[in-house]
């Protein structure tokens, strides 16, 4: 069974502004996502999903959807702020969605097959397509708790415009994910956190105390690029209701049910496995809006060298 590209298209770029998921960068108006899917394919995967909010489907159908037809299989589903357990209400004042990990979960009516889990504002690079495409298609049918993440090698998903926010990796000898902790001012620096964004500058975080601490060139971080069977659907439902349940997480109108909160239960309690992929891809997108001019040169010379047509669909 082909496995199923999973799109998450609910939000919306609050450091770049409006709906970037829908910006032109290509030499034909193509958006990120249409070379993430144009790769998918590529990569063997058969059939497209997009989790959006309800109130863009019109323009989301018009001006995405219409471009494949006859291409590939597609879907929608919507992720909505009362989209909740029986029992559960949405706390009064707030407003913002609850994460991605709910987004995940708005598809397991319409996908029964292995899948990937992506931004749609990332590029993401054939080579990582290929990676993720290949460990799942090659899952024994009915295959459960045998999960993947791509590990982007650190230094090739920078932004030159500032820091950057990447889930840092850990994993066994077989190279099985056993922790990812949150690092969300990544930049090239030097130790006083000075010259932000030199190359010749050393590749640095910021801890909890405020110091600036080096991080390795290839160490692993998830740009939330997953692999997941069905199964994943039904621990994510538990384990909502059991987030949903704790009194913090509903005072604080701002938490949200991530991806990495639900896959770092599932491993630590011995439930789940996710193997952490290398990939030689490297990752672009547009973080701040100083990005965009680098981004559409990038895929320009993409297209130039051959990798890409001129136009995709």
């Amino acid at each position: 069974m082909k496995p199923t590209l999973f799109l998450l298209a609910a939000g919306m770029g609050s450091r770049y502004g409006g709906l970037k998921q829908l910006d032109g960068l290509g030499p034909n108006g193509e958006t990120i996502m249409d070379y993430s899917i144009y790769d998918a394919i590529q990569a063997g995967f058969g059939k497209i999903v997009w989790v959006i909010r309800k109130d863009f489907e019109e323009q989301f159908r018009t001006q995405i959807l219409a471009k494949y037809e006859g291409q590939v299989p597609c879907e929608l589903c919507f992720q909505a702020l009362d989209a909740l357990p029986e029992g559960f209400q949405v706390p009064e004042g707030r407003v913002k969605p609850w994460g991605t990990n709910h987004a995940v979960l708005m598809g397991k009516d319409v996908i029964k097959e292995p899948f990937c889990v992506i931004n749609c504002d990332d590029f993401y690079g054939r080579d990582a397509f290929v990676q993720i495409g290949k460990f799942l298609s090659q899952l024994p049918e009915g295959s459960k708790n045998t999960y993947a993440m791509v590990g982007f090698r650190c230094c090739n998903t920078l932004s030159e415009n500032g820091t950057v926010a990447r889930g840092v990796c850990a994993y066994n000898d077989k190279r099985h994910l056993t922790d990812v902790v949150e690092r969300t001012e990544i930049v090239r620096c030097a130790a006083d956190g000075s010259q932000a964004g030199a190359a010749d500058q050393p590749i640095r975080f910021k801890d909890e105390q405020g110091q600036w601490q080096a991080l390795e060139e290839n160490v692993p971080v998830s740009m939330n690029m997953w692999g997941f069977t069905p199964d994943y659907f039904e621990y994510s439902e538990q384990y909502f209701k059991e987030f949903l349940s704790d009194p913090k997480n509903m005072e604080n109108l701002k938490a949200e049910f991530f991806i990495p909160l639900m896959v770092n239960k599932l491993i630590t309690e011995g439930t789940a496995t996710c193997e952490v992929l290398d990939t030689t891809s490297k990752w672009f997108g547009v973080t701040y809006a100083a990005d965009r001019q680098a981004t559409v040169d990038r895929i320009q010379k993409l297209v130039d060298e051959g990798v890409y047509p001129n136009k995709l669909f």
